[in-house]
């Protein structure tokens, strides 16, 4: 069953105002596989430097085994990689995103679905508690390298998220855009993003980047690896190093070593974020289904008609 989300644009005025109730039917029906169209033509070529990094297909094994103490986002040894080739292929498609809100400024991370498309996480542009509600802009830096800014930066002022996320601060449902007036990168070299079911989710290899706060300042890109421990209805559990800052990165998988990389996953939480009834000591994001396909491709082409 197809569920029907319900997409909220920040206002002009930056209020929220009032937001109309949705609530998800309840539905027993496994979830069918969805995935955006592959772009026309083969995959973005990538680098045999990338290739030596990212993690492809699946696993019954984790790749480093978290220690199983303390309350730490970061399990073990940190795991997580600097890249410094930010300006290749998929690299590039990860941005910085500076926000400025109405209670100071942070950081956090999106990427890119479409030529003027980003994706990110629903509190990076609207939190009642820590930002006082919308963000006001938020400045784009895609591939970026400390002060190395090799696509230049975009300001954004239009985002859009979802009612159950500015309602309810619904954890399942923390997943945003923010719209560009100009293009970043060709349609052709975007991220796919795509709903799996749960038996095919399980045991993927999967890698998250993002541009956290400690280290780097929000100006440094890491990435890191593990597997799909744990699926639930709508979000997805691994155990890859992460921290503050990569809040809205992607978790992507490569089917085989000539796809296109496919986003199943919003990254959103640390071990704080994990429910209890997840007895593992894993990072989450919100899941990737059939609805948020369609959501997504919903604002890619809206941004298309402005282009």
């Amino acid at each position: 069953m197809n569920l029907k989300l319900k997409s909220i644009h920040k206002p002009a005025d930056t209020e929220a105002g009032a937001l109309e109730a949705w609530t998800p039917p309840v539905s027993g029906n496994k979830i069918a596989e969805r995935i955006t169209p592959a772009p026309d033509g083969p995959p973005s070529k990538i680098s045999e430097l990338v290739r030596r990094r990212i993690v492809i297909g699946k696993s019954k094994d984790s790749i480093a085994p978290p220690v199983e103490n303390g309350l730490e986002t970061v399990f073990n040894a940190d795991e997580r990689t600097r890249i410094v080739s930010t300006d290749q292929y998929p690299w590039k498609l990860i941005c910085a995103l500076e926000i400025d809100a109405m209670t100071g400024t942070y950081v956090g991370t999106g990427w890119v679905v479409g030529p003027r498309t980003l994706i990110t996480a629903g509190h990076c542009v609207f939190d009642s508690k820590q930002m006082g509600g919308w963000a006001r802009e938020i400045t784009v830096t895609p591939g970026r390298d400390r002060e190395r800014r090799p696509f230049g930066s975009f300001v954004a002022r239009r985002f859009s998220t979802l009612n159950l996320w500015t309602e309810k601060q619904d954890a399942d449902y923390d997943i945003a855009a923010i719209h560009l007036d100009a293009d970043l990168f060709p349609a052709t070299e975007a991220f796919r993003v795509g709903a799996l079911p749960d038996e095919e989710l399980q045991d993927y290899l999967v890698n998250v980047s993002g541009y956290p706060a400690s280290p780097g300042g929000g100006t440094e890109l890491y990435w890191a690896k593990n597997r799909i421990r744990a699926v639930t209805t709508r979000r997805i559990f691994y155990d890859v190093d992460t921290s503050g800052g990569q809040s809205g990165g992607p978790a992507y998988v490569f089917p085989d070593e000539n796809a296109h990389p496919v986003v199943v996953g919003i990254h959103a939480y640390g071990e704080g974020g994990t429910p209890g009834s997840i007895a593992m000591r894993v990072n989450s994001a919100p899941r990737v289904l059939p609805e948020v396909v369609e959501q997504i491709e919903a604002w890619r082409a809206e941004d298309m008609e402005t282009s």
